[in-house]
């Protein structure tokens, strides 16, 4: 079942780095946090920014953009995977150089807190906080106020969806347009290919250990909010416009696509592309081969097709 250009990793993956439990999650973040934590690549202009929280803390931000900057860029936030227990801004700065590739943005990646430190709502409230941020400073940045995306992939993409939803019910900030990739949402778990799955990268056992220190004590009761779990949506109206992408083999399959669904019936412009054979993450773990590339390339021509396109205020 598995694509043949990702089958030995798969298999690496598979036997050697599968998390057995939450410490493994606590041990990875930890390693991820001391080997790419401020290392910041020659070919962008990174910044570090302390945004104030609400209870007098700071949430660190790095922003990106290109060497030579032009006025009324797209703000994106972008939100970093790892099951909302691991992860780094700096890890998806890949993802930063490919949309500066085509176009001209700024990027706000918070390093919002993970589960490993507090559960939810301490990564939605610092996704809106960074959004809200990059709003309020966009003449300073650079950005254009009515073109502002949210974009990322795996948690982030469950992430994306939900500070989206957020944004919307609160009206005080407009988003116009929503890049959730292969995005974790449903916290019950119970779609066809979320059930047993065993793929490599993510599966069920995963997944599970994940939503449990993320939900806490809702974890498994029907008390999650909609911004948890954005599955749970009952209303995917006047959300903006949205791709993504999913490989049929992972867990998320099947909750990407209902959500594509969902807001394709509320007359939302929503697409998925699906890859057949290809397991969660696969556009990173295959960066280097054809169908890596094939998926890096998709969205790139969806993202810069919104730049082109979307932008709120002008069509409101």
């Amino acid at each position: 079942m598995i694509h043949k250009d990702l089958r030995l990793r798969g298999l690496i993956i598979r036997t050697f780095l599968r998390p057995r439990n939450e410490e493994s999650f606590v041990r990875t973040n930890a390693l991820l946090r001391r080997y790419l934590r401020w290392k910041f690549p020659f070919d962008l202009a990174v910044s570090e920014y302390l945004i104030p929280r609400e209870d007098g803390s700071n949430l660190r931000t790095i922003v990106c953009a290109p060497i030579h900057q032009v006025e009324q860029a797209t703000g994106v936030l972008w939100l970093h995977g790892g099951g909302y227990a691991i992860g780094t801004p700096e890890q998806d700065l890949p993802y930063a150089r490919d949309i500066l590739s085509i176009a001209n943005a700024v990027i706000v990646i918070p390093d919002y807190r993970l589960s490993v430190e507090e559960p939810f709502p301490a990564a939605l409230d610092d996704a809106y906080t960074a959004l809200l941020w990059l709003k309020d400073n966009a003449d300073s940045l650079g950005v254009n106020k009515n073109q502002l995306f949210v974009a990322g992939q795996s948690a982030g993409g469950g992430l994306t969806a939900a500070v989206t939803a957020l944004a919307r019910d609160k009206g005080e900030i407009s988003v116009a347009f929503q890049m959730p990739l292969y995005p974790m949402l449903d916290d019950r778990m119970n779609t066809h290919s979320a059930l047993d799955n065993n793929a490599p990268a993510w599966d069920l056992h995963s997944n599970r250990i994940c939503w449990r220190m993320y939900l806490r004590d809702m974890f498994g009761t029907d008390d999650v909010s909609p911004y948890a779990a954005p599955a749970r949506l009952t209303d995917y109206s006047r959300l903006p416009p949205t791709y993504t992408f999913v490989g049929d083999i992972e867990p998320f399959y099947d909750e990407t696509l209902n959500y594509v669904k969902a807001l394709q019936d509320a007359g939302v412009t929503a697409k998925a592309d699906v890859y057949q054979g290809c397991y969660h993450a696969f556009d990173t773990i295959g960066a280097d081969k054809k169908i890596g590339k094939q998926a890096t390339r998709r969205w790139i021509e969806e993202f810069e097709y919104a730049v082109a396109n979307y932008c709120t205020g002008e069509n409101e």
